[in-house]
């Protein structure tokens, strides 16, 4: 059985770490390469990094970033925010990340999912997607939660596999920062409907709920932001916890 992976996410405005709730209300939370560093050495599997205001600015996420951390780090890290071409994709690889996270410009342009993973390989392709819960239909939103838009969360997932991403980021814009669990029936459904992994994001207070991502969202990894960069969850103690739980994690 694959193991279960624990992956601290890093949002990135004017190059520090910020966290919110519900996308908006930012505070400070330190320096993401320092931040990186330590996650690395506390057992993290994989580190996330979306420049949330790459999109909005339309700037090109810090390639020198990236190469900060890729000197300090030695597991998998991916990198997101502001990405729309091949090009920008090249320049984040080249600069030491091993993936790329695509969002608002893979729903403007899903023939980019397609270029890339034909470019760099489906492992190198992750898909965010951000969505919301409206009167019991889950709907796709893009800019960082901004824009709403008409397309179907679950809809848009099978698509997303089908045209070549490797992995599915799924944050419930109804659970980020509220610290109440994870959005555990739609990872559910996802997980039943496609076949590439599912990162769960949104809505990590307690390590009870990984569990219940793990368990009965039948999530592949788990995510999770201010649990970690406010020291309110241990990456070696959660897995500890689960591993006793019988879900298998890297100690």
């Amino acid at each position: 059985m694959l193991t279960k992976r624990i992956i601290p996410c890093l949002d990135i405005k004017n190059g520090r770490t910020v966290k919110g709730v519900n996308f908006v209300d930012l505070r400070d939370a330190g320096d993401p390469v320092e931040l990186a560093a330590m996650y690395a050495k506390n057992g993290a599997d994989e580190l996330v990094f979306l420049d949330i205001s790459a999109t909005e600015e339309k700037r090109k996420t810090l390639a020198e970033l990236v190469m900060h951390v890729a000197e300090k780090v030695n597991i998998p890290f991916t990198v997101g925010g502001g990405i729309s071409s091949v090009e920008d994709v090249e320049i984040l690889l080249n600069s030491g990340a091993d993936k790329v996270s695509i969002n608002s410009s893979a729903v403007k342009n899903p023939q980019l999912i397609n270029t890339l993973a034909s470019k760099f390989g489906s492992q190198c392709v992750v898909v965010a997607i951000d969505a919301k819960q409206i009167n019991g239909e889950w709907f796709v939103h893009l800019v960082g939660g901004k824009v709403p838009t008409e397309i179907k969360l679950f809809d848009w997932a099978k698509e997303v596999e089908q045209r070549g991403a490797g992995e599915i980021l799924f944050t419930s814009m109804n659970h980020d920062g509220t610290k109440n669990g994870f959005a555990n029936k739609a990872l559910a459904k996802l997980s039943k409907m496609v076949n590439i992994p599912i990162i769960a994001s949104g809505g990590a207070g307690t390590m009870q709920h990984f569990t219940d991502a793990f368990i009965e969202g039948k999530a592949d990894a788990a995510l999770a932001a201010s649990v970690f960069h406010f020291n309110e969850i241990d990456i070696i103690d959660l897995k500890k916890e689960l591993k006793n739980k019988n879900i298998p994690v890297r100690l």
